[in-house]
């Protein structure tokens, strides 16, 4: 009976070490927005070099890779902006931190009518995602466009009263973010996120017709992953991996810059 206990509590034993182990060598879970997962399987292919299995889950927008993340269905997510990422995970009350910055993907504006943002008329539809940051961020480009002018002191979370002046009298509507692309036969332009347009078929930097700029701080990417999580090696090791030259050398040639590495700091960016 002795001996029965004693193998019992062994293997008991055992598996809880297995359990262990398996947590930190097992498969990296990474969730994305979107379907373009060029960069993040160019990254993998090097983290099996080093003992390390990234599975990549691709998500249809916006809010279930933060919540996939929070629930840990997986280990890191790696598709927002750090503006975004603050405003999501304040106001679902989530412990999340971000880990390291990866891009930034310049938000456009795109047209089916127009080659230039001074040809679009007075009174014309222009359609923006309307959630409170990217609505914010689409307003700014709108502003360096010079279509709009926004009161002094914006801190970047959008709604249609912070514009203080629209000379062009200009319909800004607000539509979900994924559906930004398919209303452009019904606007004169429509503000539309990076990621959302290469799914759409479109190249920012050749389509678009005017292109957000390199110094959008707030508009950096992010890997995020749980605030427990933020030290564990092998996410430290991801991230070393994703901030490498060779990393950014591939961004660089397959985006063609519509997309810029801008590997810096978390300090940087307010963290």
């Amino acid at each position: 009976m002795k001996k029965f206990a004693f193998i019992t509590i062994f293997l008991f034993i055992l598996s809880v070490f297995a359990g262990c182990s398996n947590s930190e060598s097992g498969t990296i879970k990474i969730g994305v927005s979107g379907t373009d997962t060029r960069v993040w399987d160019f990254v993998k292919k090097k983290a099996e070099k080093e003992g390390l299995k990234i599975e990549i889950v691709k998500y249809s927008d916006y809010v279930q890779p933060n919540m996939a993340l929070s629930s840990g269905d997986i280990d890191a997510n790696a598709f927002q902006t750090i503006s975004y990422f603050n405003s999501f995970k304040k106001e679902r009350n989530l412990d999340l931190s971000p880990i390291g910055t990866t891009i930034i993907a310049p938000m456009g504006i795109y047209s089916d009518h127009y080659k230039s943002v001074k040809d679009i008329p007075d009174g014309a539809k222009i359609a923006v995602p309307n959630e409170a940051t990217n609505m914010g961020r689409a307003l700014l480009l709108l502003q360096q466009a010079g279509l709009i002018k926004l009161k002094d002191g914006f801190d970047g979370n959008g709604s249609l009263d912070v514009i203080k002046e629209n000379p062009k009298k200009l319909q800004i509507t607000t539509v979900a973010a994924e559906q930004t692309p398919r209303v452009l036969q019904d606007v004169a332009a429509s503000v539309i996120n990076n990621g959302i347009a290469v799914d759409a078929g479109l190249n920012p930097v050749k389509d678009s017709i005017e292109l957000e700029d390199e110094t959008a701080t707030p508009y950096i990417n992010i890997i995020a992953a749980r605030t427990e999580d933020k030290n564990r090696e092998a996410l430290k090791k991801i991230v070393k991996l994703y901030q490498s030259d060779d990393t950014a050398e591939f961004i660089k040639k397959e985006f063609n810059g519509a997309q810029i590495p801008t590997f810096v700091p978390l300090k940087k960016i307010g963290e």
